[in-house]
This record gives C-alpha cells, sequence and structure tokens, in this order.
C-alpha cells in the first residue's frame, strides 16, 4: 500500500529589503508551529530578483492537511506568531496557496527498511524461499516497506505475495543495517494459506532447520545470523501506533503473550 502524499506551495510576495527579515520570522515562529502539529517542510525558495518565496509543505493526505491547519489556528504559538508580525509590520504584500499532488517518488530514502519473517508451522518447520536474484541461496521470506506502511503490515503482505502463507506475528527477533538498509526480522506462525511461488519466488518451501543444517540452506553470511538468532525463539515487544491523535494500531508483546 503506498499513500499518494498531498502537497501545498504557498508563494509569498515579499516586499522589497525585507528577505532577511521574513526568513527570521518564518524559521522563528511559522515553521515551528507548523512542525510541530504534523507538517512537513520539503523546502524554500527565493526568486532571483527576491521579490517571491516559495515553500513547500507535504502532508499524508488533504484531510490530514485540514486538520493540521485547525491545530496551527488553534496553537498559542499562533497567537505570539500574529502579534510579532504585528510588531515587525507589513513582511510582505500577498500569498498563494496551490495544491499539489505528486506525480511519482524521484527521491532515494537515507535508509531503506526491509522486514522479513522467521515464520514456523505446526511441525516447527520454518518458511524459507529462493528469488529468481539470489539462486544460490534459501532465506527468510520478507521485503521493502512502502511508505505509510507500518513494519507488521508490510511483512505480513510481503510473505502473502511472495509465499501465499497466511502468517501471524510474535514479535521481532533481531535488528541489522549495514549503514543505507535496516532489516528488522520478526517470529510467526503460518495460520493459512499453502505455499506457491510469485513472480518474486521460483521456490517456496517450509524446511525443517536446527543449528546444524542452517548453512545447508542459507548461503550468504548475512543471512546467517539472523536465522539463527530467530531460530533461538526470544523476541521482543512490538508496537505500530498513528500520533496526532494518539492510536494504537497493533502491539506484540514478544514472548510475554504469543497472540
Amino acid at each position: 500500500m503506498r499513500i499518494n502524499m498531498f502537497y501545498i506551495r504557498e508563494t509569498f510576495q515579499v516586499l522589497p529589503g525585507k528577505v532577511s527579515e521574513f526568513n527570521k520570522f518564518f524559521h522563528e515562529y511559522l515553521y515551528p508551529n507548523h512542525l510541530k502539529n504534523g507538517a512537513k517542510l520539503i523546502g524554500r525558495w527565493v526568486t532571483m530578483s527576491e521579490e517571491e518565496i516559495i515553500a513547500i509543505w507535504e502532508y499524508p493526505s488533504y484531510e490530514e492537511y485540514v486538520k493540521i491547519e485547525e491545530r496551527v489556528l488553534r496553537d498559542e504559538m499562533h497567537q505570539r506568531t500574529q502579534s510579532q508580525l504585528k510588531k515587525l509590520g507589513k513582511l510582505f504584500l500577498d500569498i498563494r496557496k496551490d495544491f499539489l499532488t505528486s506525480t511519482g517518488a524521484y527521491s532515494s530514502p537515507k535508509q531503506t527498511v526491509t522486514v522479513s519473517g522467521y515464520i514456523t508451522n505446526e511441525k516447527n518447520e520454518t518458511l524459507l524461499v529462493k528469488t529468481f536474484w539470489r539462486t544460490d541461496t534459501w532465506e527468510l521470506p520478507g521485503g521493502g516497506v512502502d511508505d505509510g506502511e507500518t513494519l507488521d503490515v508490510a511483512l505480513c503482505r510481503e510473505i502473502m505475495e511472495e509465499t501465499g502463507i497466511i502468517v501471524k506475528l510474535q514479535g521481532v527477533s533481531g535488528v541489522y543495517s549495514n549503514g543505507s538498509t535496516v532489516s528488522i526480522v520478526f517470529l510467526g506462525t503460518s495460520i493459512g494459506g499453502n505455499p506457491k511461488t510469485s513472480n518474486e519466488t521460483k521456490d517456496v518451501r517450509f524446511i525443517k532447520l536446527n543449528s546444524g543444517n542452517v548453512q545447508q540452506y542459507i548461503k550468504r553470511g548475512k543471512f546467517i545470523p539472523r536465522v539463527l538468532d530467530a531460530m533461538k525463539g526470544i523476541c521482543v515487544p512490538y508496537e505500530a501506533f498513528k500520533v496526532r491523535p494518539y492510536e494504537l494500531l497493533k502491539r506484540l508483546n514478544g514472548n510475554e503473550e504469543k497472540e
């Protein structure tokens, strides 16, 4: 599931000689109030003539934009902003707002987040896959986390797409990072479905794994510790939640309570 983000372009027609003063006002008053209430500033630009300053803001949706704007206007900082603007006098002649929608993603994130699952069945066999791009090894099923997805939702989706298996997760068994990719491994159990391949997987099987035969199946060094760690059966709690207002979406209690 990929969320189509919503954008606002604000164009300020700045009075001559007021760019520095307006920038100071923006960074001390306008920006902090919008930021604390959930808006994300993509960037600001000034024209060569210094007649206009353009700011682009990002929101999860139009509905969230409306809610954030309401919070901004109710915030006590908004009153301070208006008072400060009266003290400074007129900084700009006009402000124009344009609503924008994205036509695609054109930049890479600083960190790529992936999830995988150590999923067992009633025979205590482990779900493994072979992908078309890593045919030399078996590995845990999983994949990338889409924009707006929580980790648990992403993993359940990826496993269903890759293997046809429905899973119930218990908690996180390990977190692994190489500096540009963060990989989170969950423990879980199979609760339905039948193993089947996909356009990503050339083979899907439940295999009886133990510490002695792991390397017969898992051939790549970076995957071996993840499997051995998960095999211990120890996992920690995991939570997925929303903010503004806070709402708990999912909690896995790890070893204390396996759902």
